[in-house]
């Protein structure tokens, strides 16, 4: 065997190797300490060994793991109650990644057409610039050719169109539509928000036409943009939405989402998933609950999501041949650079700062949810020593 790494070589990994974690905090192998904004993609929601979650995995580990969906979960019984009383939703579905949530809520859309006696209506309106995972069917949702190239035929049934044409998108709609599918921010597209207005007119559209709306909050949900879910902002509730990332706090769990109405079609033996809602996955998702919907959590996502605003607002202005625009809500944060977005990446990672490239030539800030407004000083101080090392270049 050559000396060449045995992984897959499908990812360009930094070469870093963190041993621990503490809050908002990763420490290497070589005991080098890094201010982490990544969160692994948005996903350590509660920081690195956060007390509440660790207790919850080791207590849940020393009584079970994993029996499987021929049994009931209460875990899961719990956590869907839960979800469903703080959203539009009546049921739920867990799995283990955003791209498993995805492919629920794009099985649900088609089989609510199906059981109703219209099983032509298969196609979903998908939008530029989105990011739904990475499976054939999500890759193709997504639309984007840097995706889908060399993985023989698009998946059938995806049409994708600019957002924010609404009436591009009433041409577009057919017989055989069955749901338009969209995020409200885009993630991966570079922390681009969805105009509200558009979000309404493509519920209405979905009212008048007995389509299925689907949000896609993998990124934005679980308190990321200062409320719970980032559709509470856009005074319009989907029918269908997909969540990932945040709610396992570190830990594999997923969920779709659903009305009564729109998960009708889902009867026993039409999906399933042998690892989704594990007890273990199950205890993390409600003991990360337990501390998003604490009292004044929320409000403190909002609070530290200013500081971080004005703060970058404030490098905006200093670093104007650096830093061009600041996007995004609460702790979801884009910087669209005026130099090539890796450059700011590496500069901030030279001052100990991780952070997310995106699409658009955006970087993303996602720190944890349990950031300080200290914490949120110190980055910016770091994102401003590397602004100003690139402006002196």
């Amino acid at each position: 065997m050559s000396g060449a790494s045995p992984l897959y070589n499908t990812f360009a990994r930094i070469p870093l190797t963190f041993e621990r974690g503490e809050g908002v905090w990763l420490i290497t192998d070589k005991g080098e300490r890094y201010l982490d904004f990544a969160a692994g993609v948005a996903v350590n929601s509660l920081g690195h060994a956060h007390p509440h979650l660790v207790e919850a995995l080791k207590g849940q580990a020393e009584k079970l793991w994993h029996v499987s969906n021929l049994y009931q979960v209460a875990g899961q019984e719990r956590l869907a109650q839960r979800l469903t009383e703080v959203t539009f939703a009546d049921k739920a579905f867990f799995s283990n990644s955003g791209a498993e949530a995805l492919e629920t809520a794009i099985k649900t859309a088609r089989r609510y057409h199906y059981a109703k006696g219209h099983p032509e209506k298969i196609d979903i309106i998908t939008f530029e610039g989105a990011f739904h995972g990475r499976t054939i069917a999500t890759i193709a949702a997504g639309g984007q050719a840097k995706y889908m190239e060399g993985f023989g035929p698009k998946a059938p049934g995806f049409v994708q169109i600019p957002a924010g044409d609404i009436d591009l998108l009433k041409e577009t709609v057919s017989d055989t539509t069955a749901a338009l599918m969209i995020e409200p921010i885009q993630g991966e597209g570079g922390v681009r928000t969805v105009d509200k207005a558009f979000l309404q007119a493509m519920r209405t559209l979905c009212d008048e036409l007995g389509l299925l709306l689907i949000f896609d909050e993998v990124q934005t949900g679980v308190g990321r943009t200062g409320t719970l879910f980032a559709y509470e902002q856009t005074g319009v509730a989907p029918d269908i939405m997909a969540i990932a990332k945040g709610i396992g706090g570190g830990f594999p769990v997923a969920a779709c989402l659903a009305t009564e109405e729109a998960a009708s079609g889902m009867v026993p033996g039409v999906h399933g998933t042998t690892f989704g809602g594990n007890p273990l996955a199950m205890a993390v998702g409600n003991a990360v609950l337990d501390v998003v919907l604490a009292d004044d959590f929320l409000d403190h996502i909002r609070e530290v999501g200013l500081v971080f605003k004005q703060g970058l607002a404030e490098l905006k202005d200093r670093y104007p041949g650096v830093i061009g625009e600041i996007r995004g809500e609460g702790l979801m944060l884009g910087i669209k650079a005026n130099i090539p977005a890796a450059e700011l990446a590496v500069a901030m990672r030279e001052e100990k700062l991780l952070s997310v490239p995106a699409g658009d030539n955006v970087i993303r800030l996602l720190p944890p949810l349990t950031v300080t407004a200290e914490e949120a000083r110190e980055g910016l101080a770091r994102i401003g020593r590397a602004a100003e090392k690139l402006s002196a270049a």
